[in-house]
């Protein structure tokens, strides 16, 4: 029971004990008041009607009379006039008057007895005749009855009001209460926030104070720690004169991508060299150099925003080489993108950071998921060094795999929107298990596959690109959802779905996915929805959409993190229920220190508000352990499984 129930309850006693001491104690005084009133009325009638019949003590009949005359104003029980001497009764008159305006159990609990009263009649100086007359009490228990039910009206209208003010007043001063249980429930949700307001009561502003401070020392703690991991993140993946990505992390990506699993995607790889950089410094100096290459840094980091890819990736590789990993990117688009980054640096020779004609040349080369690292970045130098010779544009394609499917825009399309329109979607799922105890499963990866004409079923690193072009990224979310809860309704498992960042961004796709949450709380607890690092909305919006998510009862996670780890002091206020770790830091965590100091880093800054770990793309046995030793609270990967259709 709650305290503001326990003390209103408290007040409610309090006022009942109170109010009916008060009520008995009247009643009590009233009753004894009754019977002092019926006591002297019986005695003063006695007093009155003797000094009445002393003239006509031998007239028989007008002592009747006036015997009779008195009697019938109802007051009175009984009267008799005795004669003295042998009690003979000279006159009497008796009735016994009803009590229906009192209830029986009112009269039988006041127990007001009759009164009686005696007088003399004289003859002269002898003693002629005695008058006994007793008061009847029904009039009085009628006074009392509504002196009673007026009593207690009254008494019960100030307990009313006296308990509704009360209970008010507890309300107003206990809402700090409330305020400081969301505060505690924020930190069990991992949101660190403190209480502008501070209650006038002086021991709960002080218990109001102590819990700010804690959530302030707690939060400055993740900050803090979150500032050295994002500032280890830069020392050892970012290029410090441009803001791109390195050499290091470029190769953690490529080869994360290369592998073959059902979520990478073919794309295109971009090289890009500046020409005669080593003349440049020569003849303009090193600083006319250093503007150029953060020139071209700018570039491509606009590039990659204003095409909206987030699983993109710009680096600057060594001295005046750069990178562009663009999955999902076919070779049309590879074609515009490569003559519009060449003619946006040919525009830098205006600025005169280069004197050189062209500026940069470029080459293009495709990738698949499956190939080598080193035929992909050969092919991609190949085509380097054919656009050097090229004296009509300074950037050269080169394609030599052919993908397995072969299907143009158009057939893409037809395919896609009959899939999509008719659910033809098969779920796979890939186990998620704690790092302590394989045998542990926490969750269940969804993903998707696409069955074709022919009833095949199709891996999502195929058509997603596909859906991405065609703009249907949120039909396939709201398909995925709906099979996902349907899943749950028959198997009773926890599962894991991530969401695109084309329905986080429409308001209309997320506000049908919601609707759907809604229609099934009762599988809040079995379904964790997870976001993208890579593809998050601004801070400004992200912690409403969260909030939005936490309304329907569904709990939401971060996956492929460690990219943008900035992001990471944020996380008090998202109430996340994990993060995943991107593959490309967990490939060879235990042959390489950097990436294990770099996890080590994140274990820390999220262990301090209790948000678990899961490594994604697990591949040996050596980083599970690494990952155990570190800390890490899940593993997912085709160590620990691969996809596959569920199983039950």
């Amino acid at each position: 029971m709650s305290l503001l129930k326990q003390l209103f309850i408290a007040i409610c006693l309090f006022l009942l004990v109170a109010f009916t001491g008060s009520f008995v104690t009247s009643l009590e005084s009233s009753r004894a008041q009754m019977i002092s009133q019926l006591r002297s009325h019986a005695q003063d009638a006695a007093t009155a009607l003797g000094l009445s019949l002393t003239p006509h003590v031998d007239d028989p009949a007008m002592m009747e009379l006036m015997v009779s005359s008195i009697f019938d104003s109802g007051y009175f029980s009984s009267i008799r006039v005795l004669r003295i001497g042998d009690d003979r009764v000279l006159v009497e008159r008796q009735m016994t008057p009803g009590t229906e305006q009192v209830p029986s159990w009112f009269a039988r609990l006041v127990d007001l007895k009759p009164e009686g009263g005696e007088a003399l009649i004289m003859r002269g100086w002898e003693q002629a005749a005695r008058i006994e007359v007793v008061s009847h009490p029904q009039f009085a228990l009628a006074r009392l009855w509504d002196s009673a039910m007026g009593s207690l009206s009254w008494l019960l209208l100030c307990g009313l009001l006296s308990a509704a003010l009360g209970g008010w007043l507890l309300r107003v001063q206990l809402r700090p209460l409330d305020s400081m249980v969301q505060q505690a429930q924020a930190i069990s949700r991992r949101e660190f926030l403190s209480l502008p307001q501070l209650p006038r009561t002086p021991e709960l502003r002080r218990v109001v104070m102590a819990m700010n401070q804690m959530v302030d020392k707690l939060r400055s703690l993740f900050v803090e720690e979150a500032q050295r991991s994002e500032q280890l993140r830069r020392e050892a993946y970012q290029d410090t004169l441009t803001g791109l990505a390195n050499r290091r992390l470029f190769d953690m990506r490529l080869n994360t991508q290369l592998l073959a699993n059902e979520q990478n995607a073919a794309g295109y790889l971009l090289v890009l060299r500046i020409n005669d950089l080593t003349g440049l410094n020569q003849r303009l100096g090193g600083a006319r150099s250093d503007s150029l290459i953060r020139d071209i840094g700018e570039l491509l980091q606009r590039l990659i925003e204003q095409h909206g890819h987030p699983d993109w990736l710009g680096a600057r590789s060594r001295g005046g080489e750069f990178a562009l990993l663009a999955p999902g990117l076919s070779a049309s688009e590879a074609d515009t993108l490569a003559a519009e980054l060449s003619e946006a640096v040919e525009n830098l020779r205006d600025t005169g950071t280069s004197d050189c004609a062209p500026v940069a040349y470029l080459g293009l080369c495709v990738f698949h998921p499956g190939e080598a690292e080193a035929h992909v970045l050969a092919r991609a130098d190949q085509a380097l060094a054919q656009a050097q010779h090229r004296p009509d544009k300074p950037w050269e394609r080169l394609d030599d795999y052919q993908p397995s499917a072969s299907l143009d825009l158009h057939q893409w399309r037809l395919w896609l929107d009959d899939a999509l329109g008719e659910g033809k979607l098969q779920l796979h799922f890939q186990p998620v298990v704690r790092s302590d105890d394989r045998s542990v499963i926490l969750q269940h990866k969804v993903l998707a596959r696409l069955l074709d004409p022919q009833g095949k079923a199709i891996p999502a690193g195929l058509f997603l690109p596909w859906i991405t072009r065609l703009g249907w990224t949120a039909r396939l979310d709201q398909l995925m959802l709906e099979h996902a809860l349907a899943h749950i309704e028959r198997y009773r498992q926890p599962l894991a779905l991530s969401l695109s960042s084309a329905t986080l961004h429409d308001q209309v796709s997320l506000a049908l996915l919601l609707h759907t949450l809604r229609k099934h709380p009762q599988h809040a607890e079995l379904l964790c929805l997870e976001l993208d690092e890579r593809s998050l909305p601004p801070a400004e919006q992200l912690q409403p959409l969260c909030q939005s998510f936490r309304e329907t009862g569904y709990r939401l996670g971060l996956q492929h993190f460690g990219g943008h780890f900035s992001l990471i002091g944020n996380l008090t206020h998202l109430g996340l229920a994990y993060l995943k770790i991107d593959g490309s830091y967990i490939r060879g965590l235990d042959q390489e220190a950097d990436k294990r100091v770099f996890i080590d880093a994140i274990q820390r800054a999220t262990h301090n508000i209790d948000l678990p770990l899961i490594a994604e793309m697990v591949e040996r046995e050596g980083e599970a352990q690494a990952l155990q030793e570190l800390g890490v609270h899940g593993l997912m990967g085709r160590l620990i499984g691969a996809p596959k259709p569920w199983q039950g």
